[in-house]
């Protein structure tokens, strides 16, 4: 059996489709996979890379910057405040985003500049897994 898989952002649907698998970060309970089956979840989205594993091996990455999952009847929603496909993002941008929010946090130490380095390493941990596979 399969799942209903749907990643949302303020914006728009990012992905919706049948996957085997959902894996993403969750602040309560770290990475939580799911399959076909899981019994009804609710949870807080952390900062992380989301991965849906659909039929056939095809892994689909989504930069994910907070928000909710719920799961429920082998349906998955995942709804995130900012999300990105990985591929997406441009990678060049993201590394200057990086070195710019390393420099801020070298010259004294910023909340935001913290919060774009975070927000940085997700997207190119995204977009660098997706080139792999």
């Amino acid at each position: 059996m399969t799942l209903q898989v749907q990643v949302v952002s303020p914006e728009q649907v990012l992905w919706s489709g049948e996957a085997e698998r959902v894996i993403t970060r969750t602040l309560e309970d770290g990475d939580v996979a799911f399959l076909s089956g899981h019994t009804p979840f609710m949870g807080a989205l952390g900062e992380g890379v989301t991965e849906i594993l659909q039929e056939g091996g095809t892994v689909v990455r989504v930069a994910v910057h907070r928000g909710f999952v719920e799961v429920s009847d082998d349906r998955v929603s995942v709804l995130s405040d900012t999300a990105e496909l990985a591929t997406g993002i441009d990678v060049a941008r993201a590394e200057a985003a990086r070195s710019r929010a390393e420099t801020a946090l070298r010259d004294g130490d910023d909340e935001a500049a913290l919060e774009a380095l975070r927000r940085a390493d997700i997207r190119l941990r995204a977009a660098r897994s997706d080139r792999h596979t």
